[in-house]
């Protein structure tokens, strides 16, 4: 057996593994040693170390455990239920109301931080027993709440693009910029779906009535969305503008996002000692599990590619007799149907690095592939089996039916493949703002 077919080897049976349970980063760890050491002998163990050490050198990986902090004191400080509050009573007569307020606040705070479950968890608190006072259907109303709070997969300051960056070689500003777009359309997406199904059918998300909304002057009204909105355009000014601006790098932006969140807790008087260490601790926790999987993962697609499988697969796929077009649906429906039992690390770390060169031999932008794999994965929150948004809701609305759940989402994971389908059919959509910005 040649040491490329073994690197194949090797990867069918770390999804193997990964299915049948067995923790992802050690089962990553284990294949690569065993078949590395088959293939390259004891110089396996120091490409690990490699491997490892490099990874923890990259600066641009330190933005993450920032952005994690920022969404930590932001969940915290009670910003996104007050800008809640304020979007009820300011469009509570429309129809399917909560659908748009729920789905302007997820894109609202997906900008401000990429924590997912932390949005589908705050918006479910808030929205999910408003939404049944009220009538509203409870599939649409668990779709809505569930691929909201995704957003904040795509829409900077997405963590998945920040570890994304380094191994496409794409710097994260210009994936952060050329996903401004595409996350602001399938939010568009989902307020015209939303809104158009609840005015053909109005028992889908009936208007509030006047005792819902509470007989409140148009000036409570305006003080409640200034408090309420302009907090977090600040943190998001700390955070997306200067890195769009060219003033900061990401890692900087990230720390400068966390000290502007921490502020607005402490004048919002939200911030106890006892809050803050949990935020600190969280942070710890969710930053040490996501550099130790992003090392494994790594470790494991040095092994694959010093194998040769990498180039082996490459040659395999130019031979197709595809169009390109053919070819990058074909690649991009393999990261969906393997984005709904996996999570997003290992197929950025080993998946996209194995399909990148053959995009890039048929001639594709890697910026733009890039944004197409992360609108694609971003399925694989609302996508049965993992579909960890339904489990997040589920947990803070136990009423509600995990079949319903299921149901509600899957119709957004049909707008989101459209979404999809529409960048592929206009790359402008994607590369225009990034050049735009160049110039």
């Amino acid at each position: 057996m040649s040491d490329a077919v073994l690197g194949l080897v090797a990867l069918g049976l770390a999804f193997v593994g990964i299915l049948t349970g067995y923790p992802m980063a050690f089962t990553f760890i284990f294949i690569a040693l065993v078949f590395g050491w088959f293939g390259m002998g004891e110089r396996v163990v120091s490409l690990m170390q490699f491997q490892f050490f490099a990874l923890m050198r990259n600066t641009t990986l330190a933005a993450v455990p920032l952005f994690l902090f920022m969404g930590f004191i932001l969940e915290q400080s009670g910003l996104m239920e007050r800008m809640f509050k304020a979007l009820r009573l300011l469009l509570g007569r429309v129809r399917g109301s909560l659908f748009l307020v729920v789905l302007l606040v997820a894109t609202v705070f997906a900008a401000a931080t990429g924590i997912v479950g932390a949005s589908v968890t705050v918006l479910g608190v808030m929205a999910a027993p408003i939404m049944q006072n009220s009538g509203y259907d409870i599939r649409m109303s668990a779709g809505a709440i569930a691929a909201g709070g995704t957003l904040g997969v795509l829409i900077p300051p997405s963590i998945l693009l920040i570890v994304m960056g380094p191994v496409v070689g794409v710097p994260v500003t210009d994936l952060f910029t050329a996903a401004i777009v595409p996350g602001l359309m399938l939010s568009t997406v989902y307020i015209i779906y939303t809104l158009v199904r609840s005015y053909l059918n109005p028992d889908l998300g009936p208007p509030l009535t006047a005792a819902e909304i509470s007989e409140t002057t148009a000036a409570e009204k305006f003080r409640e969305l200034f408090f309420g909105v302009i907090p977090v355009i600040v943190v998001i000014t700390f955070t997306l503008g200067v890195i769009i601006a060219g003033i900061a790098t990401p890692t900087d932006a990230a720390a400068s996002g966390a000290l502007a969140s921490l502020v607005l807790a402490l004048l919002y008087r939200r911030m106890s000692w006892a809050a803050f260490k949990r935020c600190v601790y969280s942070t710890l926790v969710l930053s040490a599990m996501i550099m130790f999987l992003l090392g494994s993962a790594n470790f494991f697609g040095a092994v694959f590619s010093r194998l040769g499988s990498a180039r082996l697969l490459t040659e395999f796929l130019l031979a197709l007799p595809f169009s390109p077009t053919v070819m990058l649906l074909i690649i991009l429906g393999i990261v969906f149907v393997l984005g709904s039992p996996l999570e997003w690390i290992p197929i950025v770390l080993v998946i996209v690095p194995i399909f990148l060169p053959t995009m890039v031999e048929m001639g594709y932008d890697p910026l733009w592939f890039s944004i197409l794999v992360a609108v694609t994965l971003q399925t694989s929150w609302l996508t049965p089996p993992m579909a960890l948004s339904a489990y997040f809701l589920k947990g803070v609305v136990p009423q509600w039916k995990m079949s319903d759940i299921y149901v509600g989402m899957t119709q957004f994971v049909a707008l989101q493949l459209f979404v999809v389908l529409l960048l592929v059919a206009f790359p402008e959509l994607v590369l225009w703002l990034p050049r735009a910005l160049a110039n």
